[in-house]
């Protein structure tokens, strides 16, 4: 587990100390309160995950394309 702060991750970086913190669980040999901690780590890992993901949804989905398929520009998406 890194000492970062889930909010400041990246996704990569959500995504790939999640995957260690699903293996550890699934291996089950962690103590129940380092397994409660890791959980917890989880959840948060997790929807930081799904939120960078929905924004990036949203991004994409916000660009307007021409008669041809290319790229005009983009609309605001809001709250971003």
């Amino acid at each position: 587990m890194s000492g970062k702060p889930v909010e400041e991750m990246s996704f990569e970086e959500a995504m790939r100390e999640l995957e260690g913190v699903v293996g550890q669980l699934e291996r089950g040999d962690v103590a129940l309160e380092a397994s409660i901690k890791l959980y917890e780590r989880g959840a948060a890992l997790k929807a930081r995950c799904e939120t960078t993901l929905k924004e990036a949804e949203e991004k994409v989905a916000a660009i307007t394309l021409d008669a041809d398929g290319t790229p005009t520009g983009t609309k605001p998406v809001e709250g971003l």
